[in-house]
């Protein structure tokens, strides 16, 4: 587990050193780079972002070692957002005027996703959104400058709904964290177990604060309700404190468990041997995935930081290789060229094929699904499967009424 000391450092390390990050790796001057912001939760959520700049940062030097795109290298400015919809937009600004990059990437909470996607449309700057998850980033919030890498709300949970449309359980709980991800979250899940299973009901809803769940007070109120079923879209120390919990209380025996992110290894770790078994999840079994591409990324993740990757690696790593497609099918990084040429672009990814939807500026990226199990002591998946995530996605005629016009 990510001690508060080793959090500070790292969040210093991201504010400070990747700054100098083309110049440190002796790439050439500014002048014959392509400047590109980054912006994350470095410091508040270093489980997830620490491993995602790892990510980005090795297939930044991949590229760069191969010739760069169009002949010049990349360079990275990365900040630190604070986990703040002020901080994150103040740093976009800076990034923007202060260190002229062309465009920015990047971001972890869904509430600050969508602050930084307003000032790009404002300012007529391009934005991939890395990790963000709420449904209105792509749909009712969406615009013009604004594209996501990671499969949404709405697409993770369809694939979760799609595992339990046949056991025909009607009596649900939702638990989620009480911020835009969350909510999101939830009312993906109610519109989807309804349309799955003909007399679904909600007879209990928990929203706790993002990392102030008073997990006794939540468990015993959706144990009241008697449920057949949970949808958990917690994470990190929140999820820990409710698993503990609930497995005290004996909260889900005999009940079926949708959980959003738990199969992540950077929840998975936070779990450690108190992951449950028999959940449903979206996760990330890294060390099972034979593809000869996903194979060489581990092994080349592996031997540069002698470490294991996370999902947020795998997502970093994919931004970059997006990012190179994009700027060589644009020609350079005009905005407009960009936009132009994001709308519709394949990349092939370690995982497979994924492309841009032109509608919604959602990607196609998919996410592995299976069950939690416990191998070794610690968390892991099984009897997974990769769900791609082009059926999964909003209908265009869902997303041409949602989008503003």
């Amino acid at each position: 587990m990510t001690t508060k000391s080793s959090v500070t450092r790292l969040a210093g390390l991201a504010v400070a050193a990747t700054v100098g990050l083309a110049a440190a790796a002796g790439h050439p001057a500014a002048a014959e780079t392509i400047k590109i912001g980054e912006l994350n939760s470095y410091a508040k959520f270093a489980a997830f972002t620490v491993p995602y700049r790892n990510g980005w940062q090795l297939a930044l030097d991949e590229v760069n070692a191969a010739g760069g795109v169009m002949g010049k290298q990349l360079e990275i400015v990365s900040r630190d957002d604070g986990g703040t919809t002020g901080d994150a937009v103040r740093v976009a600004e800076e990034l923007v005027s202060r260190e002229g990059v062309s465009f920015i990437f990047g971001t972890f909470l869904s509430n600050t996703g969508l602050a930084v996607a307003d000032f790009a449309n404002q300012n007529k700057t391009l934005f991939i959104a890395a990790e963000p998850l709420s449904d209105a980033l792509t749909m009712d919030k969406g615009n013009r400058y604004t594209f996501r890498m990671r499969p949404n709300t709405y697409m993770q949970t369809a694939m979760l709904v799609e595992q339990a449309k046949d056991s025909g359980i009607k009596r649900w709980a939702i638990v989620a964290p009480n911020y835009e991800y969350g909510q999101s979250a939830g009312a993906s899940f109610k519109q989807l177990i309804a349309e799955a299973i003909p007399g679904a009901e909600i007879v209990a809803e928990q929203y706790p604060a993002l990392g102030k769940i008073d997990a006794g007070a939540t468990v015993a109120a959706i144990d009241q309700a008697k449920p057949d079923g949970i949808f958990n879209a917690t994470f990190g120390g929140d999820q820990a404190k409710f698993v503990r919990e609930g497995n005290t209380r004996g909260l889900f025996e005999g009940r079926t468990v949708l959980s959003l992110l738990t199969g992540e290894p950077e929840w998975m770790l936070v779990l450690g041997g108190e992951a449950p078994e028999g959940w449903i999840t979206t996760g990330y079994p890294w060390e099972q995935i034979e593809l000869p591409a996903h194979k060489a990324f581990v092994d080349a993740y592996q031997k540069k930081f002698n470490d294991n990757p996370r999902l947020g690696s795998f997502l970093g790593y994919t931004c970059i290789y997006t990012i190179k497609a994009a700027i060589e099918k644009a020609g350079g990084v005009d905005t407009d060229k960009l936009i132009a040429a994001l709308e519709g672009l394949t990349v092939e990814t370690v995982a497979g094929p994924m492309t841009m939807r032109a509608s919604d500026h959602q990607s196609t990226m998919g996410a592995w699904v299976g069950l939690t199990t416990l191998k070794d002591g610690k968390g892991a998946m099984k009897d997974w499967f990769y769900a791609d995530g082009a059926k999964y996605m909003h209908s265009e005629e869902e997303v041409m009424k949602a989008r503003p016009k």
